[in-house]
């Protein structure tokens, strides 16, 4: 596994920022804000996506345990639906942002794209998730924190697999719409759900 770059930039304090379930169904899109010390190390951190979910908890507790600060938040399906995912996605890294302990003095943003949160510059790095540790650790603990959510949700939610799928639209959870409509944790803005004509289900 190739080493992830420890920081952007070595004259300023970093705050790597990340989201998950921005292509889910339903259920809130996390995001996490972390800032981690210079010159960290830790060969196991990467992508979420790129890990087992054993080794997301590991790393998740790791993170917690050496970070000089993280945030997590996170924007619910019916404010997803209001103001759309992108900017769903962004207003849960500003969330998460405001709620750091120390202010970073600059934003390394996975992705292309970034509303400017104001007093402080950012950088937007694409896959930046397998590219620097800060971005990296912010996506597995975007990730692990929605993933426990939804497994949360589960319990009251059976039907629809969101303790394996998450939220994701895999086979299992839309033939579970079919049967059963949408529940209010589901996003009724995504065209999936208006295409099939599926009634709200509280």
């Amino acid at each position: 596994m190739a080493s992830l770059v420890s920081a952007f930039t070595s004259k300023k304090i970093e705050a790597g920022c990340d989201e998950a379930g921005r292509g889910c169904l339903a259920g809130p899109v996390y995001a996490a804000a972390v800032i981690l010390p210079k010159k960290y190390k830790n060969p196991q951190l990467n992508d979420s996506k790129k890990l087992s979910a054993n080794q997301r908890l590991v790393l998740k507790k790791n993170i917690i345990t050496d970070a000089l600060a993280y945030a997590v938040a996170s924007v619910n399906a019916s404010e997803i639906d209001e103001i759309n995912i992108l900017n769903a996605s962004f207003k849960a890294m500003h969330l998460a942002i405001s709620s750091l302990k120390i202010k970073p003095e600059l934003l390394l943003i996975d992705g292309n794209r970034f509303n400017p949160y104001v007093g402080i510059p950012h950088e937007c790095v694409i896959k930046g998730d397998s590219k620097f540790l800060a971005i990296a650790a912010a996506s597995v603990l975007a990730k692990t924190f929605r993933d426990e959510y939804m497994e949360t949700l589960h319990n009251s939610f059976p039907d629809y697999g969101w303790n394996t799928n998450k939220g994701y639209p895999t086979v299992q959870h839309k033939m579970a719409i079919q049967k059963f409509g949408l529940t209010c944790y589901h996003r009724n803005s995504f065209n999936y759900h208006l295409q099939m004509k599926i009634d709200f289900k509280h």
